[in-house]
């Protein structure tokens, strides 16, 4: 029994030791990991003075845990189940997007196109911007730790995209800056505009350099008709081992002549958004995360109700959700975060919440699709 028993712990021990050693190669080769900022990029970054000690900072304090710490939550989400309602019963409906449809514009419509998730087309001054397009069915490197699409058809696949005359990244998490998008449209894209740190990840994956704008909060990038400004966000960052914050996050606006949008990125609720309403605001449309939120990790989620209020704040006229309709990244209702949103936004006739289907068009200055399909 004794010699068995050494065996069984010398196994056990070597295969621990195979599995160390592979997590450590994949983090080191797999080119979704993306890239990791010079020397002299970090020592640019410490100037910020929201970088320190090769992290960036939220300006407020922020945990990325407000529960158990990080073993106790992978225990908690392995002895406990997860709700059957977490997913949809079936594929969600969507709306095929055509591209010639987006060639089809004027310079004085207002179209957006809501993928699912976080991943929106802007149409805008003549222009197409797209938001953080993760548009692939499977999430990162491995789909045995990250989830997988509710549905396997797209509204519309990436190579099927027309010219984008810019892509704005929020931060690096996999479900916002998805490597397999990136290649399949870095050749179409005029300007990858991203926060600080990420033009590493796009550099690995093939980028040109003279099409990357990194940004810090309060920066602003300027198109024909057009002004991108850099906001600040509440979250973090870090897509492979070691890399923890190591790039920033942010939110969005974009403004034309006579719109003006915003995009929160993800993130907590802060005082932040007041501060953006008063210096930018007000908005024709906020797209603003409400989804994939919990008591575990409520100060870089927002609950559906801060969701709300964060339009408010921010003096948007009408909110978009999103954050939704695409992953189950989070133990609450697939819907449910629509649902509570739609009930916190009835008592203010100020801001009107617009809930389109996938692919389903967003036109400013029309009548904005308020079914509730969910």
């Amino acid at each position: 029994m004794g010699n068995l028993l050494k065996i069984l712990l010398m196994t056990t021990a070597g295969l621990l030791g195979v599995l160390l050693l592979t997590a450590v190669a994949f983090n080191f080769l797999s080119p979704e990991l993306g890239g990791k900022p010079t020397t002299e990029e970090r020592a640019q970054f410490a100037k910020t003075g929201h970088y320190q000690d090769g992290e960036f900072q939220n300006l407020q304090p922020t945990r990325a845990l407000t529960g158990p710490s990080l073993p106790g939550l992978y225990w908690k989400l392995l002895t406990h189940p997860a709700p059957p309602n977490t997913q949809p019963p079936g594929a969600l409906p969507l709306q095929k997007l055509d591209s010639l449809a987006i060639t089809r514009k004027t310079p004085e419509m207002v179209r957006v196109t809501w993928f699912g998730h976080s991943a929106s087309l802007v149409e805008i001054a003549g222009q197409n911007i797209l938001l953080d397009p993760m548009l692939s069915v499977k999430m990162g490197p491995s789909s045995l730790v990250t989830p997988k699409r509710y549905n396997s058809e797209l509204v519309i696949r990436p190579e099927q995209l027309p010219a984008i005359a810019a892509v704005l990244i929020s931060h690096d998490h996999y479900d916002h800056l998805d490597y397999q998008t990136v290649r399949k449209i870095k050749d179409k894209v005029g300007l990858f505009c991203v926060p600080l740190g990420i033009a590493a990840h796009l550099r690995r994956w093939g980028v040109a350099p003279a099409h990357i704008r990194e940004v810090n909060w309060g920066d602003t990038v300027c198109l024909p008709g057009l002004t991108l400004v850099s906001t600040p966000s509440r979250h973090f960052s870090g897509r492979g081992l070691g890399n923890q914050n190591s790039t920033l996050w942010t939110s969005w606006v974009i403004k034309s002549a006579n719109k003006s949008l915003f995009y929160t990125g993800d993130g907590g609720y802060g005082p932040h958004f007041a501060t953006i309403g008063q210096q930018h605001g007000p908005f024709d449309l906020a797209l603003v995360e409400c989804g994939q939120y919990s008591a575990d990790w409520a100060e870089i989620h927002m609950q559906p109700e801060q969701s709300v209020q964060a339009a408010l704040d921010v003096r948007a006229r009408a909110m978009l959700p999103v954050h939704w309709g695409a992953f189950t990244e989070a133990r609450h209702p697939w819907n449910e975060s629509v649902q509570r949103a739609t009930a916190a936004a009835a008592p203010h006739p100020e801001l009107l919440l617009t809930t389109p289907r996938l692919g389903q068009p967003v036109v400013l200055g029309t009548p904005l699709p308020q079914e509730r399909w969910w």
